[in-house]
């Protein structure tokens, strides 16, 4: 299992495209953080980073289906899943090993973020003014999205033998759980509207990104986790 995860990570940085994706995301970061006028912290006049929350998973919904789409659908393109699928490993473990590198691709990508905070807390009046506790419980919130969207990468790679089609379906139901159900209970009215709020990933990670890391919120967020991964070992198992 070991060797499967270190086997994803240098495969991810063994070609430019894996580069190429973090620079894009840290770009894309850098400019909605620092450079755009409507979002820029620099135009604001306190330190705070509610952008950063507010804008990477918008980010996410692109960048974790692009670092997930090889994942598996290129081992059955190639032919070397059914080789991966006849070592000692058990399907269970193949899955967590590929899992366990995606989260921490992740987390590579996001760790540059703590760098934003240091700079706009040395930009606060005085130096340091920054409220840690609020950032760190909102950083836990987006990394605790991250989880689940490369939970649902994962699953899209295991739909399908094109990467293409994998990245396609990862922004899809990354879309759809992040924005789709806010948008559709946004039309409705009474319980049909609470019940779909509810489901829907941008409820409780408005409620992490306030920097209050509640029970009910990381439970729901674990268990989507949970089930994506499932639903990966199911699908891979009847193939």
């Amino acid at each position: 299992m070991n060797s499967l995860f270190w086997k994803e990570i240098y495969a991810f940085f063994g070609s430019l495209t894996g580069y190429l994706i973090l620079a894009l995301f840290l770009v894309a970061l850098g400019l909605i953080v620092w450079v755009f006028p409507d979002s820029s912290v620099l135009e604001f006049g306190y330190a705070d980073l509610e952008v950063l929350f507010s804008y990477t998973p918008y980010v996410f919904t692109f960048l974790i289906p692009a670092i997930s789409m090889r994942t598996i659908a290129e081992e059955r393109k190639t032919g070397t899943w059914e080789l991966l699928r006849t070592s000692p490993l058990s399907l269970i473990k193949i899955i967590l090993a590929k899992y366990l590198a995606l989260l921490a691709l992740i987390i590579l990508a996001v760790l540059p973020t703590l760098l934003y905070a240091y700079s706009v807390a040395q930009l606060g009046s005085p130096p340091g003014n920054l409220d840690w506790a609020g950032f760190m419980g909102s950083w836990i919130g987006l990394l605790m999205i991250g989880a689940v969207f490369a939970a649902v990468g994962l699953f899209a790679s295991a739909l399908t033998s094109q990467q293409v089609v994998a990245f396609v379906l990862g922004v899809f139901f990354c879309f759809t759980l992040y924005f789709g159900f806010t948008a559709l209970a946004d039309l409705l009215s009474g319980n049909a509207a609470y019940w779909i709020e509810e489901i829907s990933l941008s409820y409780y990670y408005i409620n992490l990104s306030r920097g209050v890391v509640d029970g009910k919120d990381v439970f729901f967020l674990l268990t989507m986790i949970w089930v994506f991964l499932g639903g990966s070992i199911l699908v891979l198992k009847n193939r």
